[in-house]
């Protein structure tokens, strides 16, 4: 008896030395990243007010895209060295440039500035993964333990831009595995994201947050009409995933020099923005999904993103996908809600919750970003929409190197990476 409790004291004690290691760790880490998130949240906050100011900076596009990429080749990164690869660490080990950080923060700035369509948050997990993927190589932990500091960092960064950090948190558990959560980097990645947004915040970064009017009451009518838009929302997914992946391939087969492929497509953004009236469509566009949970989106709205965004990441300009994920989602849902009969400021917020699980394949996450951005008083409209929209969404998303462990139809193991 003696012995057996001894053991489990022991037990016990080894459990309270990782709860403390990982708890100073996260937090450490939290602190380091939702000061830089600041920073950068001001950044671009900055880059996007100056470039609305003067619109004249768009055509200055494909310069700033040729230089984003001169930058990654003086410090010896490959372009490609993105969110995939900030993933790939933290599933399965590799090394992440301790340049990264820097410069996805600077080329993620001057996309903003000069109006490539491209959003943050592949910065905010790039920049984050980066830092602490590098802090616990620093503190010389193991190769296991530097993979759940990489992703303290994704959720720590994500959730100091977007100032939702349930969702980070819960987006950095699900989306490299998805139905194969690591909970053994619950506690660190909470503590980690809770900690960065409150930085944040007492440095002055506001949090995405959106009123939410026009929601019915819950019940079978409803519940039919939301699940008919998420299932929309499935097929909008898909396109968008595919021409994300597609447009990168084709550029490149049409264009070989990266510099020159780059500022062609800048180049199209330019002159389209002013000759078509499209300066809307520019940068990350949070004027739009705020006007489209309000009640008003053009029909065209989602279209033109979807192209914008394709043109510009698939030719090299740094940011992300998902704030114009929100952007499509919402102003998608804004124009085909109405169709079915459901409020178009309400359905633009169902648009947006369930084209993000769509492309992120991110079904608990997604619940909780709507109950972040929006508040709403009962989730069970958001729940349908991302039940549906991930089911409906098939294998398809945008991080490559993201894997499906079971069929979203049947109850079996696939192990599949999305496309």
């Amino acid at each position: 008896m003696k012995q057996e409790a001894k053991a489990r004291l022991g037990g016990l004690g080894r459990y309270l030395l990782a709860f403390g290691k990982w708890v100073l760790a996260a937090a450490a880490l939290g602190v380091g990243c939702g000061t830089v998130g600041a920073v950068f949240h001001r950044a671009i906050d900055w880059a996007t007010g100056f470039r609305m100011a003067h619109e004249a900076m768009i055509w200055l596009l494909p310069a700033a895209g040729a230089v984003t990429l001169l930058l990654y080749k003086l410090c010896r990164v490959e372009l490609g060295a993105g969110t995939n690869l900030v993933l790939t660490a933290a599933e399965a080990g590799g090394r992440v440039p301790f340049l990264l950080s820097p410069l996805i923060f600077a080329g993620t700035v001057l996309s903003h500035l000069f109006g490539a369509s491209v959003g943050r948050e592949g910065a905010a997990l790039q920049l984050g993964g980066s830092m602490g993927h590098n802090f616990g190589r620093a503190l010389r932990f193991g190769e296991e333990d530097v993979r759940v500091l990489t992703m303290c960092g994704m959720a720590a960064c994500f959730s100091a831009l977007f100032g939702t950090p349930l969702t980070a948190a819960v987006f950095v558990l699900e989306v490299l595995r998805v139905g194969a959560m690591r909970y053994n980097a619950l506690l660190p990645c909470v503590v980690s994201s809770y900690t960065a947004v409150y930085i944040a915040r007492l440095l002055g970064a506001k949090p995405m947050a959106f009123p939410l009017s026009g929601a019915p009451e819950f019940g079978p009518l409803p519940a039919l009409q939301v699940a008919g838009l998420a299932a929309l929302c499935g097929a909008v997914g898909i396109l968008f995933c595919t021409c994300v992946h597609k447009a990168g391939h084709l550029l490149e087969k049409a264009i070989a020099s990266p510099y020159l492929r780059i500022a062609a497509a800048g180049a199209v953004v330019a002159v389209a923005a002013p000759l078509l009236g499209l300066y809307d469509f520019t940068g990350a566009g949070g004027h739009m999904i705020a006007a489209a949970v309000g009640g008003e989106a053009p029909w065209y709205a989602f279209w033109v993103k979807i192209l914008f965004t394709a043109l510009c990441v698939g030719a090299g300009f740094r940011g992300g996908e998902i704030v114009p994920t929100l952007f499509i989602g919402s102003t998608f849902g804004c124009v085909a809600g109405p169709l079915l009969g459901l409020d178009p400021g309400f359905s633009a917020a169902v648009g947006l919750t369930a084209l993000f699980c769509s492309v992120v394949n991110c079904p608990l996450a997604s619940v909780f970003l709507a109950w972040e951005l929006f508040a709403p008083g009962d989730l069970s409209a958001f729940v349908v929409a991302v039940a549906v929209a991930y089911v409906l969404s098939g294998y398809f998303g945008l991080y490559g190197s993201q894997r499906i462990v079971f069929s979203k139809v049947r109850g079996e193991a696939i192990d599949v990476h999305t496309w």
